[in-house]
């Protein structure tokens, strides 16, 4: 029977040891360092030679993140592993996805070419901002997502008179597919961005007066979009503001943000390391989706079942 190993880099280990664990095995060693000059050097302290080798490693920022991935990758192929799969809970640059004004770089789909260059053979991630990236990759590509783990919470929470809401009209289809699996109603927020984050919302479309409202989102940043959000909802007549969040980035003052807002309960889940806990945010596991996905890939299974919220 063939062997498979996980290893991880830096950006987020705890995350990487619960997925070995969940997959029954620990994580593999390999050694990474930095020079006195910030220069990076990895080595696989164990043999990979015949493996197949899964990379555990979220690339938020710093580069250094992305730039581990890359030479994890390298390593392993010069190492000779059988097959490499670049896990990447977080795909960061996601929202660098298009030309939306002139002489800017596509930078996601510049990542996507360094990992399939580097030696990747294929990429497993979650909740893409935006699912098209796919296509950027020449390579197998299995993208999961967090709806399950969040849809149970949620129906344990038994919020009354729930409505799901997307704080734009860009995640108004995945809110939907919420409100479907939830038997709640729907309504999205009309915004504008007159700068790089920063929102001013414009209009709420739907019905929210007396209503517990769930706002779906898949990456919080800065967190003005989402607190903006969450007061128009309350100033609107809604009892009650949750959300949800894959990716909680939370950068600058976002903690701050989220604290002194209306917002009942933040859920996010684990793919990102929170700076901090907060008495507003719920972190729910997503290493046991990122285990079975590892399993079934091994084994040549297929990984619809993981989508079931039942």
């Amino acid at each position: 029977m063939a062997k498979f190993k996980i290893v991880t880099g830096r950006s987020n280990p705890e995350f990487a040891a619960r997925v070995a664990r969940a997959a029954g095995t620990t994580l593999a060693r390999v050694d990474i360092r930095n020079f006195s000059d910030g220069e990076i050097w990895v080595k696989y302290d164990e043999n990979v030679r015949g493996e197949d080798l899964f990379i555990v490693q979220s690339t938020q920022p710093p580069s250094d993140n992305l730039f581990e991935l890359l030479m994890l990758i390298d390593a392993a192929r010069r190492a000779s592993a059988k097959r490499i799969t670049a896990v990447i809970p977080y795909f960061g640059y996601a929202r660098q996805d298009r030309k939306d004004q002139p002489r800017v770089a596509i930078t996601a789909k510049l990542v996507a070419n360094l990992i399939t260059e580097a030696g990747a053979d294929r990429v497993i991630t979650m909740d893409l901002h935006a699912p098209q990236i796919q296509g950027f990759f020449d390579i197998p590509f299995d993208h999961l997502y967090s709806s399950p783990v969040f849809t149970r919470h949620i129906r344990n929470l038994a919020l009354p008179n729930l409505t799901i809401a997307s704080p734009d009209v860009g995640g108004l289809k995945l809110a939907r597919a919420y409100a479907k699996r939830l038997n709640a109603g729907l309504i999205f927020i009309d915004k504008r961005r007159p700068r790089p984050n920063v929102a001013e919302v414009m209009n709420i479309v739907g019905e929210s007066t007396g209503r517990t409202v769930l706002v779906i989102d898949d990456i919080i940043d800065t967190g003005g979009t989402f607190t903006n959000a969450v007061r128009a909802l309350k100033d609107s007549g809604a009892t009650k503001v949750y959300g949800t969040c894959t990716h909680p980035v939370l950068s600058g003052k976002a903690f701050e943000l989220l604290e002194t807002s209306p917002l009942e309960q933040l859920i996010v889940t684990d793919t990102l390391p929170l700076r901090r806990p907060s008495p507003k945010i719920v972190v729910k596991s997503v290493a046991k989706l990122f285990a079975e996905a590892i399993l079934r890939i091994h084994d040549n299974q297929s990984l619809s079942k993981l989508f079931d919220t039942d």
